[in-house]
């Protein structure tokens, strides 16, 4: 299930009830949190990312090198 399944009529729908349970004078709270925890999800997962993209690959080891180390 992605966010477009959704559609117009249920993001309005999911807006109402948010405004009712948490009222009008919590709500920038509420988003402001979500928004913050939204971001860091995001900083973490491109840390995540950009760690695997930084890793050099293993290096494979010639025939030489390993009559070598023996």
């Amino acid at each position: 299930m992605n966010l477009a399944a959704i559609g117009v009529p249920g993001l309005i729908i999911i807006l109402v009830i948010i405004l009712i349970l948490f009222g009008p004078r919590k709500l920038p709270e509420v988003g402001s949190a979500v928004g913050k925890t939204l971001a860091e999800f995001k900083k973490s997962a491109k840390d995540i990312m950009d760690d695997d993209d930084t890793q050099p690959p293993a290096k494979k080891l010639s025939d030489t090198e390993k009559t070598d180390s023996k």
